[in-house]
């Protein structure tokens, strides 16, 4: 006879399964920079490691850019005015996620509303953990993609469960990789953002922002949480810091998340290097 498990073996602890939302979330990402976003992105880390890499790639890039599962386009403006922005997402941003932008074209199901071969540039940030089926977004990536043309995906790995529940996937070098190939791409690179002093840096900060920004508490606790954070506000500063200076070193096992850019090759063609939708390659 099978063996039946008790629920009451684990004791005192929810199944996540039945969890439909968190107890706490950054505010959402909003559209341009200014002094704002810089910063979300000093104490965000997850933010801020995405935007140092992002900023020393997406300048050079030329020719029509594709933003999939846009949100709130944070990064259209690192992109060039010689370059063509276009920034689609799914019909359920909204309502999943929280975004809604007008210059977004919004789709049902998945395939994209971009004719084939039609873009130089797939740029994916933060989102291929919540596609339920990540063969088949990198396949429509591949297939958006002119020959020679750049797909840049950023992921996470040392990260929260969020946007419950909405979020699937943790992605490793290896599997980033596999995925990659599979689909089609050649040339995967995988750079990972932060290391093991980021990460600790990170978790503790996200600890202490718990107490600065309360959520779902009454006037009273929320202003309680507020007066218990003032000693530590140098603290969160101070890891701010030395987190944002770890992001300049080389990249460990232990990180954030991951950087990754594949190129779909032209037939018959190996392709050396970045491809030519950026500038001076």
């Amino acid at each position: 006879m099978p063996t039946s498990v008790q629920p009451d073996l684990i004791r005192k602890r929810a199944n996540m399964v039945q969890r439909a939302k968190e107890s706490w979330r950054p505010p959402l990402f909003e559209s341009g920079g200014g002094f704002r976003a810089g910063v979300r992105r000093f104490l965000d880390l997850q933010a801020g490691s995405i935007w140092f890499d992002l900023c020393s790639i997406l300048p050079q890039v030329r020719g029509t850019i594709l933003d999939v599962g846009c949100g709130a386009q944070p990064y259209r403006n690192l992109f060039s005015a010689k370059a063509t922005y276009l920034g689609i997402d799914t019909a359920e941003a909204k309502s999943h996620f929280g975004y809604e932008v007008p210059d977004t074209k919004y789709f049902d199901g998945d395939s994209w509303p971009i004719a084939d071969g039609s873009v130089d540039f797939v740029l994916s940030t933060e989102t291929l953990e919540h596609v339920a089926k990540p063969e088949r977004f990198l396949a429509e990536a591949f297939r958006c993609l002119a020959p020679g043309g750049t797909l840049l995906l950023t992921v996470p790995f040392a990260a929260r469960w969020h946007f419950i529940p909405y979020d699937y996937w943790r992605f490793t070098p290896s599997g980033l990789d596999r995925l990659l190939t599979a689909a089609g791409f050649v040339q995967a690179r995988v750079y990972a953002r932060g290391n093991a002093l980021t990460v600790s840096c990170y978790k503790v900060l996200a600890l202490i922002l718990r107490l600065v920004l309360p959520q779902n508490k009454g006037f009273a606790v929320s202003m309680a949480y507020r007066a218990a954070s003032v000693p530590v506000v140098p603290v969160l500063l101070l890891l701010a810091i030395v987190a944002n200076i770890s992001l300049r070193g080389r990249g460990g096992d232990d990180c954030l998340g991951y950087t990754a850019l594949a190129v779909k090759e032209p037939a018959g063609v190996h392709v050396d290097g970045q491809t030519s939708c950026v500038e001076g390659t």
